[in-house]
């Protein structure tokens, strides 16, 4: 089990780099391994981090920065920054109150949350402890299509109910990554913890395989969601939909010729093919593939408000942040994520007022240059 959380956080923890060390003091070593590993040599999650430090801002001076917010318009609704929670499973491993903390934490910051799929809390639990909050940001349920199609609309249905407003179709992985790291470290989930939001979904039974066929492509990957499926999704939800794990260009329009409402730019923060293009690389393209007939928004390895500025010069409408809220929970609990976002905020505004723009609509790509 985690430390217990720290009631008030030290003076020194003034970045995120410093949730990051305080939380691998507190997390049992296993539990480490599997929210800061990722796949196989971990390539791509250095590169993610590694292509946000390799732009460089350009700033404006003298202007008339007055009036200034952050404030955007996200799939119809009004956020008070761009900076959101990204899905992330099983956190009592992180902490007792789990996701519950991470959501108060984030309405507390006005920010948006997008629940695990495979969250160690009831997708009902967490909509309860916040939906009638005021001024908090949006909250979205995070979807695997499951092979079991009845019990697939069956938790779309769970989220309409709750209170979701959007639905992120994780699209990017098939099957899971090779995470050394966690092999290493002899990963597997403590008693008590369990991806609650799954229970009670029938067990998959492959067909038997014959001579000379492959367990993963005629045997796993029969499950494996295609095109067809964000079609069959789109017709039965009434919430919008946004695809997570788009790095090609092609796979943005054919999301758009699929009904997709939003894109997310994302490489599952390196934990699934490693050496995978770095989400910040990928942007641009996604960006140009779809051009406003949609939001897109990027993840992996933001960790400064100078990687959100970027990002939304590089025409993002906002940011989701993974990692990061472990560690702010780990260290503190609701305290510590809600620090977490209030940096992130705070860092955002600096590099907004020292590069001269008031509001987010005025950043653009002449804002950042490739080293």
């Amino acid at each position: 089990m985690p430390e217990p959380a720290l009631t008030s956080l030290p003076p020194e923890v003034v970045a995120l780099i410093d949730h990051e060390r305080l939380a691998q003091a507190r997390l049992p070593q296993a539990a480490w391994a599997y929210f800061q590993g990722g796949a196989a040599d971990e390539v791509t999650v250095s590169a993610n981090r590694a292509a946000w430090d390799a732009m460089r801002l350009r700033p404006r001076v003298l202007r008339n920065l007055t009036g200034g917010h952050t404030r955007i318009k996200l799939l119809g609704r009004t956020c008070a920054h761009p900076i959101l929670l990204a899905p992330v499973a099983f956190q009592r491993m992180a902490h007792p109150d789990a996701e519950l903390a991470t959501a108060v934490a984030a309405s507390a910051q006005e920010a948006g949350m997008v629940l695990s799929c495979q969250s160690s809390t009831l997708l009902e639990h967490v909509a309860r402890a916040i939906g009638t909050d005021a001024g908090r940001g949006p909250l979205w349920f995070q979807l695997y299509l499951q092979h079991d199609r009845d019990f697939t609309l069956e938790l779309v249905r769970r989220a309409e109910a709750a209170g979701y407003e959007a639905l992120v179709l994780t699209v990017d992985a098939p099957t899971s990554g090779a995470r050394d790291r966690e092999r290493r470290a002899g990963f597997s989930l403590p008693p008590g913890i369990e991806a609650v939001n799954l229970l009670g979904l029938p067990p998959w039974r492959p067909a038997a395989l014959q001579p000379g066929q492959s367990a993963m492509f005629d045997g796993l990957l029969q499950q494996a969601p295609t095109w067809g499926d964000v079609a069959w999704l789109k017709a039965h939800t009434r919430l919008p939909v946004l695809l997570k794990g788009i790095l090609h260009p092609d796979d943005a329009r054919a999301a758009h010729d699929a009904g997709a409402d939003g894109l997310i730019v994302s490489n599952h923060g390196g934990r699934t093919l490693d050496t995978a293009l770095p989400t910040a690389e990928a942007l641009p393209a996604i960006v140009a593939a779809v051009g406003h007939t949609m939001p897109v928004l990027v993840d992996g390895g933001i960790r400064r408000g100078t990687d959100v500025l970027k990002a939304l010069a590089l025409g993002a409408r906002a940011v989701l942040v993974g990692r990061p809220q472990v560690h702010g929970l780990a260290t503190a609990g609701a305290m510590g994520v809600a620090h977490v976002l209030r940096l992130l905020r705070d860092e955002l505004e600096i590099a907004m007022a020292l590069c001269g723009v008031a509001t987010l609509d005025q950043i653009d790509a002449d804002l950042v240059m490739s080293r």
